[in-house]
């Protein structure tokens, strides 16, 4: 018996070994004994890797026995390395820069660059290498971090080095996350990635944003990068099918390797300000793939807000096809003073080519994030991190995940709010005057009293006060109380209101609106101008835009998606409606060939009431559906991403007669479809809205209730896509039936871009057209051209009535 209890703990003690797995770690450096970054170490034969960090080093678990790693990154020679494995080993690397030699090229006189004929041949087999993979799946890892190299010392009053915990230099990581996810690709463009594990540093709840998909890039696609906020156009490859228009090539040298001769080519624009990479691409001979890539975009290219990004790509090969085994963004830039600097890393293994994926597996869910993936603790990524710690990323760690235990404590809080929610005359004057109660998740937020004094002929001068409330609770539910106060000095008229929302269900975006009072209204419900500019405007230009009425009110909305891109919303309003007449017609300034109008915006010399006071009720029913919708599900929230297709939205609002005194019996029906930033590549993007509607019932109705469209009488006003820039804001509202139409291009520095001076300011050109027609304005066009940077904008237009020209000139546009 003995014996046999010998045996099998002699057996179990034998697969134990067999079964455990050894690490193997070391350095990788070059002939200088400098480290070599983000080199890929794989186990020969298999798609199980890993990666050297920034300073070289690297570390790969192995079972016990004979193993063999392969050593591999851009510009050095490929090697491999055998290892008996009985324990854990040190294994430190040198390796050698790749020798790229011209000993067989000869280049004549004016003869072509040999590399224009390898560029060719890998062009006219770009659709090939880029159709070619019809499916895979792998494990991806994401790393992403961002560091301050330098900052001014106070920035608006603010000390950076306390608010951002920086170190005495003001340098410091303010971002390092990692993520691991499994990946899965069909033609011609389905993805579904799960996240199995997330870090953050210094917020142990958080869940990371790195996806993917977003680390995806591919050279053999014409265009790349569109979309992304780099650019308000794309970057055109160079292997595209026309890069030989944007691009100088040079071949630097050949080398052999692994039985293929890799040509390592020169890519340089062909003019300073294209928008095309420079730097690197590795091109193999007879079968024509890229290699590697090591490109850079500028802000000569006409990237924003960094001033360089380097994009690094190394192949592995899998079966006969070459699919990407690392791929690396990295970025400076210097905003404000803030210098900045940082990489996202990609490192793709276990990759299976073709895998056969079950009817369904490819959902509109692209991503998906369950609770445990935040619960991985030290141990765990100390044993799954392909890409090991830096020194100065794990005293980060270890820092502010020591920081973030403490911030979570009432009195650490406590102080922190104590400073930030010091009460200055500034705050409540200019800025806003914030209280924050970061503990128990609340907030209170006090208007600046500047936005809250106003000046209009209905109320004279007058101010509009208000606060806010904010509460939030677990999973992204939140609560928000605003009560409001306005009072007219001349017309001596009181209003206040109070409006509440709650959002219970951040999966399925679903939330609960109440609000009751009184208030002033703009007659135009989309309203026409801010208050502070009708001030400026009445004052300064004896301009009164803006018309006026009162209505008591009491409202109930509530919404929910019903399904993944539909979303629904239903209202019921009780109001009491009165209509308002100027007060006073005070001005700073009298001009001779100007004066007031009434309000009364179908008379303008009229100020007499032009309703009687009712009241209404209504019912509104919405859909919006986005056609093609993806999203993100999280633990605590549900993430639409942009759809690349149209959305569509269905109105129905009834005025109910009788019900609680109701005086209105009206039925409209509206639809709209509508979708920004279509992009056209090098041409930029184009933005549309199509509406129509129609009141099938009109019985009786008042003008507050009449379909009303987004005008403009002003030069200076905020931009919308629905807007009209010449349009009256009230005298074309109807109650019948309509159909308007707005379509935008923005040619993104298409032509600007070609100007030496005008280039370095980045415009944006952009044209449009906006088309309305109804019973009282069967055919109003207006067509417009200008150019725009960031918030601001200017343009021309010419607005013609049925082919008549009946307006023109400049418009200038401002804000978000």
């Amino acid at each position: 018996m003995k014996k046999i209890y010998l045996l099998l703990l002699t057996l179990s003690m034998s697969l134990y070994a067999a079964a455990q797995q050894f690490e193997i770690k070391g350095k990788i450096t070059d002939g200088d004994g400098q480290p070599i970054s983000f080199v890929s170490v794989f186990i020969k034969g298999t798609t199980k890797g890993v990666s050297a960090n920034v300073d070289g080093a690297y570390s790969i678990k192995v079972d016990r026995g004979l193993v063999t790693l392969s050593f591999t990154v851009v510009g050095f020679k490929s090697t491999t390395q055998s290892v008996d494995v009985f324990g854990d080993v040190t294994l430190n690397k040198t390796l050698e820069p790749e020798h790229y030699t011209l000993n067989s090229v000869t280049i004549k006189g004016n003869g072509e660059d040999p590399a224009y004929k390898i560029v060719r041949n890998a062009i006219k087999n770009r659709k090939a290498y880029l159709e070619e993979i019809f499916a895979y799946h792998s494990d991806v890892y994401i790393k992403g971090m961002q560091k301050l190299v330098g900052a001014p010392k106070k920035f608006f009053g603010r000390d950076i080095q306390k608010t951002l915990n920086l170190d005495t230099n003001r340098n410091g990581i303010l971002y390092l996350s990692e993520s691991q996810s499994k990946f899965s690709y069909m033609k011609p463009n389905k993805i579904k990635e799960e996240m199995i594990s997330s870090k953050i540093s210094g917020r142990n709840n958080a869940f990371s944003f790195n996806k993917a998909s977003d680390m995806r890039i591919n050279f053999y696609e014409n265009l790349l990068l569109a979309n992304t906020g780099l650019s308000a156009r794309s970057f055109v490859s160079p292997i595209a099918d026309n890069a030989l228009f944007y691009y100088n090539y040079k071949l630097l040298g050949k080398t052999e390797e692994n039985g293929l001769t890799i040509n390592k080519i020169a890519v340089t624009p062909r003019r300073k300000n294209d928008p095309a990479f420079r730097g690197v691409i590795y091109i193999a001979d007879n079968i024509w793939r890229l290699m590697g890539t090591d490109l850079n975009l500028t802000k000569e290219a006409g990237i924003n807000l960094i001033d360089t990004l380097n994009i690094a790509q190394q192949f592995i090969k899998i079966d006969k096809y070459y699919m990407p085994g690392n791929l690396k963004f990295q970025f400076n830039g210097n905003v404000f003073g803030f210098k900045f600097e940082g990489y996202f890393i990609s490192f793709y293994s276990n990759y299976n080519i073709n895998p056969k994926f079950e009817k369904g597996y490819f959902t509109p869910e692209i991503l998906k994030i369950t609770k445990a993936v935040n619960k991985k603790d030290s141990a765990y990524w100390a044993n799954n991190r392909p890409i090991p710690l830096t020194s100065e990323e794990r005293r980060d760690y270890i820092k502010k995940d020591s920081i973030a235990l403490r911030m979570q404590s009432k009195p650490y809080l406590d102080s922190i709010e104590k400073a930030n929610n010091n009460f200055t005359l500034g705050k409540i004057l200019i800025t806003s005057y914030s209280h924050n109660d970061r503990y128990n998740k609340r907030s209170y937020n006090f208007d600046p009293i500047i936005r809250a004094v106003f000046y209009n002929t209905v109320e004279g001068f007058a101010i509009k006060y208000g606060a806010t409330y904010r509460k939030r609770y677990e999973n992204n539910e939140f609560l928000t109380i605003r009560p409001e106060a306005r009072y007219g000095f001349k017309n001596k008229i009181f209003t206040a209101n109070i409006s509440t929302y709650y959002y219970y269900d951040a999966v399925k975006r679903a939330g609960i609106g109440l609000g009751f009072g009184n208030e002033i209204s703009d007659l135009n419900n989309y309203g026409t101008m801010d208050l502070l500019a009708n001030s400026v405007n009445s004052l300064l230009f004896e301009r009164n835009f803006p018309k006026f009425y009162k209505r008591n009110f009491a409202s109930i909305t509530t919404q929910r998606e019903l399904t993944t891109g539909l979303q629904a919303s239903l209202s019921l309003d009780y109001t009491t409606n009165y209509a308002l007449t100027n007060s006073t017609l005070y001005k700073f300034r009298d001009f001779q060939d100007r004066a007031f109008t009434s309000n009364n915006p179908l008379n303008p010399t009229n100020d007499s009431p032009f309703f009687p006071n009712y009241k209404s009720i209504s019912a509104t029913a919405n859909l919006t559906y986005t056609i093609g919708q993806k999203y993100i599900t999280r633990p605590d929230a549900k993430i639409y991403t942009e759809s690349k297709y149209p959305r569509l939205n269905l109105r129905y609002k009834k005025g109910i007669e009788g019900l609680l005194g109701g005086e209105t019996d009206y039925d409209l029906i509206t639809f709209e479809a509508y979708q920004e930033r279509i992009g056209l590549g090098l041409f930029g993007y184009t933005s549309f809205v199509i509406g129509a509607g129609k009141f099938l019932n009109n019985e009786k109705l008042f003008y507050p209730e009449f379909k009303h469209f987004r005008g403009n009488n002003a030069m200076f006003f905020p931009p919308n896509l629905r807007k009209f820039r010449f349009l009256d804001f009230y005298q074309y509202s109807t109650n019948e039936h309509y159909f308007e139409a707005h379509v935008e291009h923005n040619f993104s520095g298409f032509i600007l871009n070609k100007v030496p001076l005008l280039r370095k300011l980045k415009l944006e050109e952009i044209i449009g057209i906006n088309y309305l027609s109804q019973p009282q304005k069967k055919n109003y066009t207006e067509y417009y051209f200008g150019i725009q940077r960031l918030i601001f904008g200017i343009s021309y237009g010419f607005a013609y009535d049925n082919g008549r020209k009946v307006n023109h000139g400049f418009r200038f546009a401002y804000g978000f």
